[in-house]
């Protein structure tokens, strides 16, 4: 066994006679993994990915074996970790592309090539925007716009995310004090933190000097954690958000209801609000479950005394449906799609001006839906 990198191991086992030898190595070494460790006075967890290439089917020589077996890796985390893979031949196309992706997400760094985009969050009782979520953008020059959804994962995989966390952390904190100078009003910029990033040591060090560098106080930034990350070390978690609770940043649990103990840990972690996975707004009018489902956290949003935030809503169905269900706060792309700073701006001048008055409730479902008096001239 040799240390191969960072947070990467290389194991050679000889004398295999079948590929059940390698299969039972790699069942052990995640089990054996499972157990928690101490560290001062935490319990810490590790997840393993493994990649496995056999000789000769698939090399004949250790280069070759090492790279077909980075390869199976990859695979791996991208079925979702904590398992193993053997090494296929189509394999090795896919590993070449995701290495040229990194390379090419590390020079988007230092060729400023991200961005930040930022999506209205709507009362719709009042029509007043109250918040602004950054979201990260990538806009190559040759390729175009890259999804968030292939180079996100890959920056949390190779720690890039640790150096554009705080990039975005700082820019979004920024254009919330220059809304804020220009006399518009005060509302708060919502920023998205990686599993990765959330376990760094110095994570609420890092969110302090980024508020005092910027002049921006605690109480406009929120942000959102999902569940998956929160489960990576519950203990750690705790202890994390109790800090930023005590600064006075908002924080909220994104995709709620795509985990596994979201009732948990709304008991014992300090959250101001939940966020309704899109999943769940997406079929809402022809799916009697998702209406339930939404029914169930808005109530226990309330039950819990929290915000509860509607996320991908595209139409005034959507919208209607989730008002005669007493959810008022939401975003989505029937208010507004992401928009780059100076769009943005636009917006909440456009929104600043406009006279708008409280959303009429709908009595029925003949009646005819809208967006908030006034929306037009924004929408």
């Amino acid at each position: 066994m040799a240390r191969w990198g960072g947070d990467e191991f290389t194991i050679l086992l000889p004398q295999i006679n079948s590929a059940e030898d390698p299969t039972k190595v790699a069942k052990d070494i995640l089990t054996s993994l499972k157990e928690p460790f101490p560290l001062d006075n935490l319990q810490l967890r590790i997840r393993a990915s493994i990649g496995i290439s056999l000789f000769p089917q698939d090399g004949h020589d250790a280069e070759t074996l090492i790279k077909h077996a980075d390869a199976a890796l990859y695979r791996t985390k991208e079925n979702g970790r904590n398992n193993y893979s053997f090494y296929r031949p189509n394999m090795t196309s896919i590993a070449s592309n995701l290495l040229k992706l990194e390379n090419l997400l590390h020079q988007a760094i230092e060729e400023k090539q991200l961005s930040l985009y930022y999506q209205p969050q709507i009362n719709v009782t009042t029509g007043q925007v109250f918040g602004m979520e950054a979201l990260l953008r990538w806009h190559h020059p040759d390729l175009g716009a890259v999804s968030p959804a292939r180079f996100i994962p890959l920056a949390e995989e190779t720690n890039l995310i640790i150096p554009i966390g705080e990039w975005v952390l700082k820019t979004a904190c920024a254009q919330s004090r220059e809304w804020q100078q220009a006399g518009l009003p005060n509302l708060r910029v919502a920023v998205n933190l990686s599993p990765l990033q959330f376990q760094q040591a110095n994570l609420v060090e890092m969110i302090a000097q980024n508020l005092a560098n910027t002049n921006l106080t605690s109480d406009y930034l929120e942000v959102e954690v999902t569940e998956t990350t929160l489960m990576q070390n519950v203990d750690f978690a705790r202890q994390v958000l109790h800090e930023l609770q005590d600064m006075g940043i908002q924080i909220s649990m994104d995709d709620f209801g795509t985990g596994y103990s979201s009732l948990s840990y709304l008991k014992n972690l300090p959250f101001h609000a939940i966020k309704i996975d899109q999943s769940f707004i997406r079929d809402l009018k022809n799916a009697p479950q998702d209406k339930a489902i939404i029914s169930a956290i808005i109530a226990l949003g309330r039950g819990f005394e929290l915000r509860v935030i509607a996320e991908g809503v595209e139409t005034p169905e959507q919208m209607e449906l989730l008002r005669s269900l007493h959810c008022n706060e939401m975003q989505g792309y029937w208010f507004s799609h992401p928009l780059p700073p100076a769009e943005a701006t636009a917006f909440l001048l456009r929104q600043q001006q406009c006279q708008t008055q409280p959303l009429r409730t709908v009595e029925n479902a003949d009646e005819s839906m809208s967006a908030p008096p006034g929306w037009e001239a924004i929408h």
